[in-house]
């Protein structure tokens, strides 16, 4: 069972996954390949991240009681995803993820919708809750702020981003030292405070550690 910094460490290194997406309203799918270089954040990538928690209104604890940067764990990735069409896309991004324990003051926001039901986990003593933090979003160019969950027992990070036209829920769990399992669920974004429950996209892969 990894804690959460120990699972970030055991994420690095070059990865390779076939995934397939199910494009649910338009009842079509697609395959593709990416492989991916993982490494971890080094403290000046971590402060500089954490310099754009000001503009997602989060405040964090800067009491001296607690190693901010340390006890957030996060990872530089830079990767490559050909489909099955022949259309390539690369990427490099920058995440950080920062627990509850971390943040002294948490934004609100009164447009959101509510968490999808999917979402959903128990509060138990071992769930670790958070913010993270992105220097760049997937669906939409500019940093991000999303929530996350890790579970020890099932060495299984959860994360869902709320874009301005969908909300996304990626899952990542590592079920072997070289082998994690991937889901990936995009909803249409609902009204304010509603349950997002129209699914666009589901993706679902298999990722190796080369």
């Amino acid at each position: 069972m990894l804690t959460l910094p120990e699972f970030f460490n055991a994420c690095t290194g070059l990865w390779k996954t076939e995934r397939i997406y199910h494009y649910v309203l338009e009842g079509q799918t697609e395959r593709s390949y990416t492989e991916f270089r993982v490494e971890s954040l080094t403290i000046d990538q971590k402060q500089q991240i954490l310099s754009l928690s000001a503009l997602s209104g989060i405040k964090l604890d800067r009491s001296g009681s607690l190693d901010v940067e340390n006890l957030s764990p996060g990872f530089a990735i830079a990767f490559d995803t050909r489909s099955e069409t022949g259309e390539e896309v690369s990427m490099s991004l920058q995440a950080l993820f920062v627990p509850d324990t971390c943040i002294t003051i948490a934004p609100t926001d009164s447009s959101a919708p509510a968490p999808p039901a999917a979402a959903s986990i128990p509060d138990t003593e071992e769930a670790v809750r958070g913010f993270y933090l992105r220097n760049e979003g997937y669906s939409e160019a500019g940093a991000i702020a999303g929530r996350f969950t890790y579970l020890p027992s099932r060495q299984t990070l959860e994360m869902t981003t709320y874009y301005r036209r969908s909300v996304a829920l990626d899952q990542m769990r590592l079920v072997a030292p070289d082998l994690r399992l991937r889901t990936i669920l995009t909803y249409q974004r609902p009204q304010p405070g509603e349950v997002p429950t129209v699914i666009n996209l589901a993706g679902f892969g298999v990722e190796y550690r080369s």
